[in-house]
């Protein structure tokens, strides 16, 4: 088995899914799409022609001829800038869907040339632990070598949608919140500790009390890149009544780390993650009293598992893992 990096979706069929406009001469061709695409993420013609080098005047002229080609108005043009309409969020979405769908299709015959027999797509989300995945990747490799798995990095939303809409077989993330179609399992528990900067007052402690640690700023992740792991520390948060200080919030685990490190606040870990890390600044110590637990999960489609599913299932070690009961509850 070999790990696949790639950024897309396909049915199981393996066959993308083109609308039946998409053909050459035709306004729905790729060409117009991705421009769509540029103009209706960036919500501004002249970045959205930056990013695709090219001039504002074709981008402009590849617009207009879409709409008219549609009989919609994609976009909303006014003084206070520019915006979709709803038409334009619909035709955003499927055209996400169909590019990430031939990226899928492309991926799975290279697969398939190099000899797999079979794939997994697996999304992750919140910054998982890289041991854990590490060591789940090396047993696929050695017990299932003729499975290809490929690695998605997302936000938990987009993995939710990916897995409603058959761009997943399964992901990970921090969050086990019961969704419609989703099923989660509890597979891995990790305690959470405190990332504190060397010769930081709190370190006199050897176990610290969150009481004490809500006393400093705090740097935490931020809610839609580390979704999952936010929500589960703002619970643990809400355990003490004191107002917590935010001095901010940090998309990557690494820039968390680096501004705790140059002492702008105080962050939550696991520890292992910070040990990886190797920020010679930063110390991990643990909370007092019972350790609250970072839980991570499997998320999957509430369908029968195919064979390579199954097994993959099967590798996480379900005796290892602690019941979901024990991660932070929500606060009633």
């Amino acid at each position: 088995m070999r790990s696949i990096i790639a950024a897309g979706g396909s049915s199981r069929s393996g066959k993308p899914s083109i609308p039946p406009g998409w053909q050459k001469g035709s306004i729905l061709e790729p060409r117009h799409l991705r421009y769509f695409i540029a103009v209706a993420e960036e919500l501004h013609f002249t970045r959205a022609a930056e990013r695709l080098h090219i001039e504002q005047s074709p981008l402009s002229r590849a617009i207009r001829e879409l709409e008219a080609d549609l009989n919609v108005r994609l976009f909303e043009r006014d003084s206070r800038g520019t915006r979709l309409t709803w038409a334009g969020q619909v035709l955003l979405d499927d055209t996400r869907r169909i590019f990430a769908s031939l990226d899928q299709t492309r991926s799975n015959v290279q697969a398939a040339a190099s000899g797999y027999r079979g794939s997994l797509r697996i999304a992750l989300s919140d910054g998982l632990m890289p041991q854990r995945l590490a060591a789940l990747l090396a047993l696929c490799r050695k017990q299932d070598p003729d499975v290809a798995i490929q690695l998605f990095e997302i936000p938990l939303a987009q993995q939710i949608q990916g897995l409603h809409n058959d761009l997943y077989d399964a992901g990970f993330a921090r969050s086990g919140e019961v969704v419609e179609g989703i099923l989660t399992m509890a597979v891995w528990n990790d305690p959470l500790v405190v990332a504190v900067p060397a010769r930081h007052p709190l370190l006199v402690h050897e176990h610290i009390p969150l009481e004490e640690v809500l006393k400093y700023p705090l740097v935490l992740c931020h809610p839609k890149a580390c979704e999952g792991g936010h929500r589960q520390i703002e619970r643990l948060l809400r355990t003490v009544d004191l107002q917590p200080v935010v001095a901010q919030h940090a998309a990557t685990f690494d820039l968390m780390l680096t501004v705790v490190e140059a002492g702008y606040g105080l962050g939550f870990a696991c520890e292992a993650q910070i040990a990886a890390c190797k920020y010679a600044e930063v110390v991990a110590r643990p909370l007092a009293g019972t350790p609250p637990l970072l839980t991570t999960y499997l998320l999957r489609p509430d369908t029968d598992p195919s064979e390579p599913l199954a097994r993959f299932i099967e590798r996480l070690c379900p005796s290892e893992t602690v019941p979901e009961s024990t991660a932070v509850p929500p606060k009633t």
